[in-house]
């Protein structure tokens, strides 16, 4: 534990003379930046997606999609008002696209996720590949490429947007603009990126451009047949149940390189083994119900809530029923730095 040496008169008339020059003595605030575990003001805290999309619908009498530009509700951190962050490095929102609005085309330097939470004919185009968006689906936006979202449907589309704006943010690193037209051209059929490289096969004589994965749809049918067939196995983690993490096909590292995402399955009546990390994550419910008790606080889930976990902070999770979550995290940037840690257990 560093401690703040005592304050003399003589040492606070140093620092007050000091200040004017833009100097700050180290030793009267080391305990503070360098902390013996992580802290921070993110706290544990839940959405109920009822609640969410009641004020999203509220909000669709109010704005379109195109004058909103993209018309979302942000899921802040109870600790971390007026910043915009769902933890401190993540972004979290709840997008809603009307029956035929268009979310229209931009790009910018922030890469994102969706979660498809609610959709009956909804779809998103990316770099000149247009795909549905079906519940479950996991989707990418990567840095810099066209995207815009439509529903073709006649029933509403929400989906999670999960984003890295707080790690851009912190290196001033933000470009941004609009396309110009509602909607990109399409250049490429439906599926593309999936045929290429989700069959286990890749093009002879592909090279990596940038590193995120070439597939921008991960289909949740496919992810939850694989869980449903690894259950017969029985081989649980005692922290995670069955837990596994969407791959980048080319390198088999985190299929974004900014943002960890992961989907795992608890049994009925499972429940794990106390676990903590470095990466603050946050969850959603998929399937079934179940509760997670953070720290001293305990909150109940079920389908399309949201919760979050802060960094270091222990949780036990429980299902009521066979129950499904995803999550994402910081955690590809924290492996990449050597910065990310966990404890398993109660040691």
């Amino acid at each position: 534990m560093i401690e703040a040496p005592a304050n003399t008169a003589e040492r606070d008339a140093f620092y007050a003379a000091i200040e004017p020059e833009s100097m700050r003595a180290l030793w009267s605030v080391m305990g503070a930046i360098i902390t013996p575990e992580p802290k921070s003001n993110c706290r544990p805290a839940l959405w109920r997606y009822d609640s969410v999309r009641a004020r999203l619908i509220e909000a669709a009498g109010l704005i379109t999609a195109k004058e909103a530009e993209r018309r979302v509700l942000i899921l802040e951190n109870p600790g971390l008002k007026g910043t915009s962050k769902v933890t401190t490095s993540l972004y979290c929102g709840v997008q809603l696209v009307m029956p035929g609005e268009v979310a229209p085309a931009h790009r910018h330097t922030q890469s994102a996720l969706r979660f498809v939470l609610e959709s009956a004919g909804g779809f998103t185009a990316v770099g000149g590949e247009k795909t549905e968006m079906k519940f479950g689906d996991f989707v990418i936006t990567p840095n810099w490429e066209w995207h815009d979202h439509g529903n073709t449907s006649d029933a509403p589309i929400l989906w999670l947007d999960g984003l890295d704006i707080p790690i851009v943010q912190f290196f001033d690193a933000s470009f941004a603009e609009g396309y110009g037209d509602d909607q990109q051209p399409i250049t490429r059929p439906e599926g593309d990126s999936f045929a290429r490289y989700g069959a286990n096969m890749m093009p002879l004589g592909y090279e990596r451009a940038v590193p995120v994965s070439p597939i921008f749809n991960y289909p949740y049918e496919r992810s939850r047949e694989a869980l449903e067939r690894m259950k017969a196995a029985a081989e649980w983690d005692p922290c995670h149940g069955l837990k596994m993490r969407y791959v980048n096909p080319v390198d088999g590292g985190w299929a974004m390189p900014t943002i960890g995402t992961c989907l795992q399955l608890l049994p009925k009546g499972f429940t794990t083994a106390p676990y903590r990390a470095t990466d603050a994550t946050v969850f959603v419910g998929v399937e079934g119900s179940g509760r997670a008790r953070i720290g001293a606080e305990t909150f109940e889930w079920g389908p399309r809530d949201v919760f979050v976990v802060p960094s270091w902070h222990e949780v036990v999770h429980e299902a009521d029923e066979d129950a499904v979550l995803f999550s994402y995290s910081d955690r590809p940037v924290q492996e990449k730095l050597g910065l990310f840690r966990e404890r398993r257990g109660n040691h």
